[in-house]
């Protein structure tokens, strides 16, 4: 298969197991919860747990995917690589294109979010301080990242429980309110799954940092379902505790799905709380999403698909400091000009796209028993991004093909390059 041609220096290796479930937590527990729950419902109705569970099985079968490869390929740039190295270069890039377009609207909205919890008059500011300093920090070496998400993670899933407790302990909790019907037919169980897949597709995190991770092979493997199966766990009380309480209509209805339901549970003194817990979820998804950008954009830069002087690795810090700016200084653009909030659903095609990457990658490696978790995994994927709304449908489809057009651009004229040489 094509190697990549860079002969830029690789990064430190410095995570271990707990460092990497932790980028991972950070990535999946974030604003989603918070958010992702209030749409899905208005999708599946009463079928929301189903939509849950077809959201984790799709997941899981990614997430092993992506572990099997991690471990043969431990280097940044995630699925980039594996579609490189499995599939070929066209498959890999646009694995990559996806990726790097997709998240680095995905880090602005997220950056917005900070902002429209901290000082809603002020978001744009907000949202571009944060980007500042998150982009500061991970400069500043992938373990200091890894000792904030630490921090992070704590808070948010402290929160977290307390909604759990602060519902399930109320008198408005109802067990009827969680019947498992499909009232709205499987086109709403699925299309709910793959608005709540979107935030359970953090794990990619640990495999962008393939090359940070100390002893690889035995660290990827162990950490990403490790992180999955933690945040599959939260998740699922998290649903559960706020439908018991606010039903499936009312949780379709509520604009921040969690606050409303620390109100209608008694505790509304909860409510601001739960806003901070958001506000810090936000931060933590946002500087994870910094990282995996980057180290996807290091990858393709040296590769050429990037500008190569994206690929230089910072001599001290060790961390690729000119696509770690790059990344930055777009988010903060994007961040104190325009919001992406709400024009960022084209971000879950992109992501499934990408594991429908990592999943075809992965169904080459081994027997035909091996492959039967990729092959489910490519399937649901596939599934899931056409249940999509057909707006998020349309914009990803043609976010998809721009890529597809830059890269035959550049293959031509490469090849005209070529010619003019002999």
């Amino acid at each position: 298969m094509t190697q990549s041609s860079s002969t830029s220096p690789e990064l430190r290796r410095t995570l271990g197991v707990g460092d990497a479930v932790m980028i991972g937590l950070g990535s999946m527990i974030g604003a989603g919860i918070f958010a992702a729950l209030a749409p899905a419902a208005r999708a599946a109705g009463t079928g929301l747990l189903l939509g849950l569970a077809v959201a984790a099985v799709v997941a899981y079968c990614n997430a092993t995917s992506s572990a099997r490869l991690a471990a043969l390929y431990p280097a940044s740039g995630g699925t980039y690589v594996y579609g490189r190295e499995r599939l070929g270069p066209f498959w890999g890039y646009l694995a990559g294109w996806s990726f790097v377009v997709g998240k680095t609207a995905s880090c602005a909205a997220m950056a917005l979010t900070v902002g429209a919890y901290v000082w809603p008059e002020q978001a744009h500011a907000v949202a571009v301080a944060a980007v500042v300093a998150l982009t500061a920090v991970n400069y500043g070496g992938v373990q200091k990242s890894a000792w904030l998400t630490r921090a992070i993670v704590a808070v948010v899933l402290a929160v977290l429980a307390c909604v759990v407790v602060v519902c399930l302990g109320s008198g408005q909790s109802d067990a009827g309110r969680l019947d498992i019907g499909t009232s709205d037919g499987i086109g709403g169980v699925l299309q709910a799954a793959g608005l709540l897949f979107f935030a359970f597709a953090g794990y990619a995190r640990i495999a962008t940092l393939g090359e940070e991770v100390r002893d690889p092979a035995r660290t990827i493997p162990r950490a990403i379902p490790v992180a999955l199966g933690i945040a599959l766990v939260v998740y699922a009380c998290v649903a559960v505790a706020v439908l018991s309480v606010l039903g499936s209509e009312g949780l379709g209805q509520a604009s921040a799905p969690l606050a409303d339901a620390v109100r209608a549970a008694g505790v509304p003194g909860l409510a601001p709380v739960v806003r901070v817990g958001a506000a810090v979820a936000a931060l933590g998804s946002l500087l994870a999403l910094i990282l995996g950008v980057s180290r996807t954009t290091l990858a393709m830069a040296r590769d050429r698909h990037l500008p190569g002087a994206l690929a230089a690795v910072h001599p001290r810090f060790q961390v690729p400091h000119r696509a770690e700016l790059a990344v930055g200084a777009v988010v903060a653009v994007l961040a104190a000009t325009v919001d992406v909030r709400g024009a960022i659903g084209f971000s879950s095609f992109g992501v499934l796209a990408y594991y429908a990457v990592a999943n075809a990658s992965a169904w080459t490696l081994g027997s035909p028993a091996a492959r039967v978790v990729p092959a489910v995994g490519l399937l649901g994927c596939v599934v899931l991004a056409f249940s999509l709304p057909g707006v998020s449908v349309a914009v990803g489809a043609g976010v998809l093909a721009v890529g597809v057009a830059a890269y035959g651009v550049r293959r031509w004229v490469a090849g005209r390059a070529g010619t003019r040489g002999r």
